[in-house]
């Protein structure tokens, strides 16, 4: 199995979450546990760890590296967009901290899975166990709706000329490998996408995985139920890789402080909007030079904390 990513902006995580002996915090994508084994220095052995990823090979490589370390480990396979029934069957029901980590792993682009195009795979694209593979999406979504994916969660412009371009690939014979889907990509793009900073088909296939693994979806269902758990005074954290993710979390977090998002024209709000959540962080927090030369994927990360100050 190869090695996890480097976890990042630690420092600035432990800083913000601030976990003390004895208490409970939630590492909600665990991944290789670089951020967990942060916290369980921390807590020592009377607090309580509890990690949760969808993807089993992580739950076996974090846990080989966690339970040789003190205080309780509770280790869950499984979505976190269940975090508050994931937590509930295991007896645990107020939390001092949350960490979110969003995205996909370096471990996990660096399996055969299909989320990279730089090696020829299956078109998979799962996360963990899932009904719906990204061939699945590809070979049987309707054009509108492959529009909507590669637009709306790949931020494509050319969207609906790649749509098309499947449309008519997968007429002749299903799309099942990264390389298949990547050339039909760059076949669709005018000039190939020469002139793009990055690989024509990288957007494609950012949506093609949001949709997949559902990742909006999970996001804006997991804070607000993360902030629920939380203890007042209790941190929720979460770290971001990408534009669509980071402008979720701030829109919740807004929403979450008791910003109304409604139209001014409306006599009353209607969106719901409680203060519930006091911002830590007035603009996500980045990787400083150092980090980012020792770790070139903290240089799109952001985070963002926010502070429990009413039930």
């Amino acid at each position: 199995m190869s090695e996890y990513h480097q976890p990042v902006l630690v420092n600035e995580v432990i800083t913000l979450l601030a976990p003390k002996e004895g208490g409970v915090f939630l590492d909600a994508t665990l991944g290789g546990g670089g951020h967990a084994a942060e916290l369980l220095q921390r807590i020592g052995a009377a607090g309580t760890l509890v990690g949760i990823d969808r993807d089993p090979q992580a739950i076996q490589f974090a846990g080989k590296r966690l339970l040789a370390m003190d205080g309780r480990l509770v280790l869950i396979e499984g979505n976190f967009a269940d975090v508050k029934a994931l937590l509930e069957q295991r007896g645990i029901s107020e939390l001092d901290g949350a960490l979110f980590d969003f995205g996909v792993s370096s471990h996990q682009l660096d399996s055969p899975r299909g989320f990279s195009f730089q090696r020829d795979e299956p078109l998979d694209m799962r996360m963990g166990a899932g009904e719906q593979s990204a061939a699945d999406i590809v070979n049987r979504y309707p054009e509108t709706e492959l529009v909507r994916v590669i637009r709306d969660y790949g931020e494509e412009r050319y969207a609906r000329r790649i749509a098309r371009a499947i449309l008519k690939r997968r007429g002749q014979k299903p799309i099942s490998t990264t390389k298949e889907l990547a050339d039909v990509i760059v076949s669709a793009i005018p000039g190939g996408g020469a002139r793009q900073e990055i690989h024509p088909a990288t957007r494609t296939f950012q949506g093609i995985r949001i949709e997949t693994n559902n990742e909006l979806a999970a996001i804006e269902k997991a804070i607000p139920d993360a902030v629920d758990l939380l203890k007042r005074n209790g941190v929720i954290a979460a770290i971001s890789f990408h534009s669509l993710e980071d402008r979720l979390v701030k829109t919740i977090f807004r929403k979450l402080s008791g910003r109304c998002e409604c139209d001014p024209r409306l006599p009353v709000c209607a969106c719901g909007a409680h203060k519930t959540i006091k911002m830590l962080t007035a603009k996500p927090v980045m990787a400083g030079a150092e980090e980012v030369a020792a770790n070139p994927r903290s240089r799109s990360a952001k985070l963002r904390a926010a502070l429990k100050i009413s039930e």
